[in-house]
């Protein structure tokens, strides 16, 4: 069996980086890996990209494969030996699909939903516009940015960089196991942030815990172009 589970392309990746408490967190840490931090500051992202052109062991998926994803991830790392393995947990993960996301908990326990989703991309002149939105309790949550048309390399020892740079997922199986795969990319392009908007249900989407991010700005709202993507099939439990 092949090793590739999953291929895709992902594009225009807006990433808002919340500073939270690592107490928050601790409930969701697998266990094995501990918080990773950027200048000594724990993040959690508000994520929002399109999935397209997906294939499941590199068999198209031809009228559900292109759709909106949003989720909310923090950041890991795992060392061994002299090795450090950074890595996201997923708090949630919504898709408008349903098949989509039960396909994703049965196959990988993860913690998909699926709930109406839709976006509007565009370009003006020298301004990429990007917009998703998501739907819960009736009402629409969006997630917008207008950027500088040109990309760029990201920067080392930039936020970008912390947050991107990132190549293993870790889930939570339960208190004791812990299952990690690879995501394999090449480094991103990124492209300046002229202004954002988010407007986030953080407690129906996510629960009591992230309340306080309803009154919270982001420290920083960045934007990758993205590329191609895969996602092994092999799950090392830790």
């Amino acid at each position: 069996m092949t090793d590739i589970f999953l291929s895709a392309r992902w594009e225009n990746l807006i990433m808002a980086n919340y500073e939270i408490d690592s107490e928050v967190l601790k409930p969701y840490l697998p266990n094995g890996v501990e918080i990773d931090t950027y200048q000594h500051k724990t993040y959690v992202s508000l994520v929002g990209f399109m999935f397209k052109k997906t294939s499941l062991f590199h068999i198209p998926i031809p009228f559900l494969g292109t759709f909106e994803e949003i989720n909310l991830r923090f950041y890991v790392k795992r060392v061994e030996g002299n090795t450090i393995k950074r890595g996201v947990v997923f708090i949630n993960e919504t898709v408008p699909y349903k098949i989509v996301a039960w396909l994703a908990n049965k196959l990988y326990k993860e913690h998909y939903t699926a709930i109406p989703t839709k976006n509007l991309i565009g370009t003006e002149g020298l301004i990429n516009n990007i917009q998703y939105e998501w739907k819960i309790n009736k009402k629409w949550n969006r997630l917008c940015v207008a950027t500088a048309k040109a990309s760029e390399k990201m920067l080392a020892g930039s936020v970008e960089e912390f947050i991107f740079e990132h190549y293993y997922g870790y889930t939570k199986i339960d208190n004791n196991s812990t299952e990690e795969y690879k995501v394999n990319h090449p480094r991103w392009q990124v492209h300046q942030v002229l202004n954002s908007t988010i407007q986030c249900d953080f407690t129906s989407m996510y629960g009591n815990d992230f309340s306080f991010l309803n009154d919270q700005k982001p420290d920083s709202v960045i934007v990758a172009e993205g590329s191609g993507v895969t996602v092994n099939w092999k799950r090392t439990k830790i």
